[in-house]
């Protein structure tokens, strides 16, 4: 026998709608982004990043660390964002070692044309169906799961911006 903590049939229904939802809502929202503008939800994420920060413009590890992924997945992903216009990079002038990625203004154009699909999407896919409790439901959980997996993670240090 093993010593594993197996999951009780509470824990095992939450982890099959988790995992659900993580298979499933990824492909959903790549989908309408491609039909709208040929990118993936990753591609949009970096864009929207660089979008809601100061002077649209961040350090390539603060970006990575905004959007959950490696520098080498970021680095691709921008180099395609380069070759469309949407994105340049610059050497930093504070210190020459750190690489910026600095949303164009054609960037911010495109960003700003699929926002509105992007945000239907994701309020068809997620939010419709959801009552306030639920949301913030949504967001507390979320925010543990994050915690454990990525304790630095931006996520938790952005401050709620409440409507």
């Amino acid at each position: 026998m093993t010593d594993a903590r197996w999951l009780d049939p509470e824990e095992r229904q939450a982890w099959l709608a988790l995992l659900a939802v993580t298979t499933l809502l990824p492909g959903n929202l790549d989908g309408a982004l491609q039909r709208q503008g040929r990118l993936t939800l990753f591609d949009y994420h970096v864009l929207a990043m660089l979008s809601e920060a100061e002077d649209r413009s961040l350090p390539m590890s603060e970006l990575a660390s905004r959007t959950y992924s490696s520098l080498s997945r970021l680095s691709h992903v921008v180099k395609k964002l380069e070759q469309r216009g949407w994105v340049a990079r610059r050497q930093s002038s504070e210190d020459a070692r750190v690489t910026t990625a600095v949303l164009t203004g054609e960037g911010f154009a495109a960003i700003e044309q699929m926002a509105p699909g992007h945000v239907g999407s994701v309020r068809q896919a997620v939010f419709d169906g959801l009552d306030h409790r639920d949301v913030a439901d949504l967001e507390r959980i979320g925010k543990k799961i994050v915690q454990q997996l990525e304790p630095s993670s931006w996520v938790l240090r952005e401050p709620r911006i409440n409507s």
